[in-house]
């Protein structure tokens, strides 16, 4: 039934959106840190229809957060939410559950249920003039439906740009984003074992990070790139995973490979050996990946057909749009550099009959 009234109220997501999504930009909109957090979201979500977005919530976090952590998480109450959730995040919360007449639990549990699926493909490479690009597929399950759900965000502050990400409607935290003049960031997950949430639920009512709200932490905090280096790896978090980064200035890209306490790696751009790119997609780079899911060898072979000389923005989209980079669950692609933020492009992808895998 769920997915009837999807399908009912798809074309009523956003009015001037279509069901063709092949590599549309999703719109953007600005949202103000100056306004309390509560109030923060009602401009964005106005822009759509309600009740699609609790349909499309509700068959989100049912499909991914096992029955018993339903039990735990949704019947949380405002009172609950301030004791497990810091502030602004507690108070976002409250505000999009109360616009789209949910409860804080269910807006927490599709914030939790986003953290361990986000299987992508993320690359930072330096052209010979020294300007770094970052680009980012990212993949999840559910890709029809997020899509729909895909926005750009300016997060503004004293009326200037503070930093920029890509989101779905409803999710407070950001895999993707950029602090104008300092550095980008995406994120990638690196575990997939059925332990998963057993052991983020564990960690979280420890008080540890999501994910992706720590990306948006550093975003929001971090001065410079390797002030967002430090604070990317050593910040505890609910869940292992690899925060990709570049900065405004050669050399400056890494590959944060994370465990849940701090770093398990850090693997470096050194492109005056040579190594002018890092691919990353769900697996430790220092291991093979698996046959099934081999993403980073066709990215390298792109990259290494691009050539140095010949890397920017529009050959880096070209290379994450190589088959299997781009694949059946790639929502978006977003490439950026944040010595250009004003170049800063999501499309949201879908291949068409004849491309799929």
């Amino acid at each position: 039934m769920a997915w009837v009234i999807l399908l009912l109220l798809l074309v009523s997501v956003c009015p001037s959106s279509s069901l063709d999504v092949q590599d549309l930009q999703p719109p953007r909109y600005n949202l103000s840190l100056d306004r309390p957090p509560q109030e923060r979201w009602a401009p964005v979500l106005r822009h759509y229809n309600y009740s699609y977005l609790r349909e499309a919530l509700r068959y989100v976090y049912d499909s991914s957060v096992p029955k018993w952590a339903h039990a735990l998480i949704l019947p949380l109450t405002d009172i609950d939410l301030a004791l497990l959730v810091k502030e602004p995040y507690a108070g976002e919360i409250r505000g999009i559950a109360k616009t789209l007449g949910v409860s804080p639990g269910d807006v927490l549990a599709l914030n939790l249920a986003y953290e361990a699926t986000a299987f992508c493909t993320s690359i930072i490479a330096q052209d010979e003039k020294g300007n770094v690009y970052h680009g980012r597929n990212l993949d999840y399950n559910f890709a029809d439906i997020l899509r729909n759900l895909t926005v750009e965000l300016n997060f503004i502050s004293n009326g200037q740009i503070k930093y920029t990400g890509t989101t779905f409607l409803g999710y407070i935290g950001l895999w993707t984003g950029q602090s104008p003049y300092s550095f980008t960031v995406s994120g990638d997950a690196r575990e997939r074992d059925g332990k998963w949430w057993e052991n983020a639920i564990y960690a979280f009512l420890k008080r540890s990070s999501p994910v992706s709200w720590l990306v948006r932490d550093t975003l929001e905090n971090a001065k410079d790139f390797q002030t967002a280096v430090l604070h990317l790896s050593k910040t505890p978090i609910i869940a292992e995973t690899y925060y990709i980064m570049a900065g405004a200035h050669a050399r400056e890209g890494v590959v944060i490979t994370r465990n849940r306490g701090g770093p398990a790696d850090i693997w470096p751009l050194d492109p005056l050996s040579g190594e002018w790119f890092r691919v990353e997609t769900n697996y430790d780079h220092w291991i093979n990946p698996p046959p099934t899911d081999d993403r980073r060898t066709p990215a390298i072979k792109a990259l290494n057909a691009t050539g140095q000389a010949n890397i920017n923005f529009d050959s880096l989209y070209k290379v994450l749009s190589v088959i299997p980079v781009l694949n059946n669950e790639t929502v978006y692609t977003t490439v950026m550099s944040a010595a250009y933020p004003e170049k800063y492009t999501t499309r949201k992808r879908n291949l068409k009959e004849g491309h799929k895998e």
